[in-house]
């Protein structure tokens, strides 16, 4: 079974799928964070650097792209494969309000004429795999059934399913029946992502379907940066382990971002997720939320009791 981690904008950057991949290991495929090409092709700087070769020498990723413009993606995705990518995976589950209303991301989901005719391009004219990543529907999981007849008509190379709606954001049960509809009827091989925080949790999805070849996970992956290694029979986190994790991630990022103002504000969404790990450290997790200073942040996080 192959284990990948979920990109997570403003996470799951260079700096920590490298750091990740050489601390703790386990993790199969890494995604980049959704680079999005502007009408006029142009790339933004910080998803220029977080595609470049150069910074991805420990582990070579799957660039992410979100855009409802073909010929954005087309010339995106010739960038990408002449930077020695042999994948692009398309962003079709982002739930975010300023990417919905452009219709793009899950937003797509809801105009299926404009969705249909840029696959229909995408797929035509650009030379390079091309996987997606969905979700079940806008507003409703009875949207699924005609959404994957539609991406059947693609030679898909992975379709990866977050079984939500948009309305679902993050929250909610997770419709495994949608899923199941994916794992028996779609072309393209299909990947599980939702709600893997536990070793557990891999194990009971991986019963429910025998034959998936891969889970990605996310939110659970960074709230335990050890647990693909946990899933692959290796030792569980200690706290100790989370805190040089952090440290080394904080040299790193003040070296490329020569502030700890801004070194501070990355580990403060990572350890966000972290703290999840130390339910009754309500102390810890208040300094988290709440400080402007990286030494304090540090200093907090060296507090916290070893993980039982």
């Amino acid at each position: 079974m192959a284990l990948s981690f979920a990109p997570l904008e403003g996470i799951t950057s260079y700096v920590y799928r490298n750091t990740h991949a050489e601390y703790f290991g386990g993790c199969d495929k890494y995604y980049t964070p959704f680079i999005s090409p502007s009408d006029n092709t142009k790339i933004g700087r910080k998803g220029f650097k977080d595609m470049l070769p150069e910074n991805n020498s420990v582990i070579k990723p799957i660039v992410q792209t979100l855009t409802n413009n073909s010929e954005s993606f087309i010339k995106f995705a010739q960038k990408v494969k002449e930077y020695g990518y042999d994948e692009i995976n398309l962003n079709l589950g982002c739930p975010s309000g300023t990417v919905v209303n452009k219709k793009r991301g899950s937003g797509l989901l809801r105009e299926k004429e404009l969705l249909k005719s840029f696959l229909d391009e995408i797929f035509e004219k650009s030379h390079i795999d091309i996987s997606i990543k969905t979700r079940i529907g806008f507003s409703s999981p009875d949207e699924f059934d005609e959404i994957l007849e539609l991406y059947n008509g693609y030679p898909i190379k992975e379709l990866i399913v977050h079984p939500r709606c948009r309305e679902d954001f993050y929250k909610g049960e997770i419709n495994y029946e949608a899923f199941q509809t994916a794992y028996d009827k779609s072309r393209a091989p299909v990947c599980y992502n939702g709600n893997i925080f536990t070793t557990d949790d891999y194990l009971q999805t991986k019963g429910k379907y025998p034959n998936l070849n891969h889970i990605m996970l996310g939110r659970g992956a960074v709230a335990n940066p050890a647990l693909m290694r946990e899933i692959k029979g290796g030792d569980r986190i200690t706290t100790a382990e989370m805190v040089e994790f952090t440290h080394i991630l904080a040299d790193k990022y003040n070296r490329i971002l020569s502030s700890d103002h801004f070194t501070m504000h990355k580990l403060k969404e990572i350890w966000l997720f972290m703290m999840w790990n130390f339910p009754n450290e309500e102390k810890v997790l208040k300094t988290v939320r709440r400080t402007e200073k990286l030494s304090e942040l540090l200093r907090a996080i060296e507090t916290l009791p070893a993980l039982g």
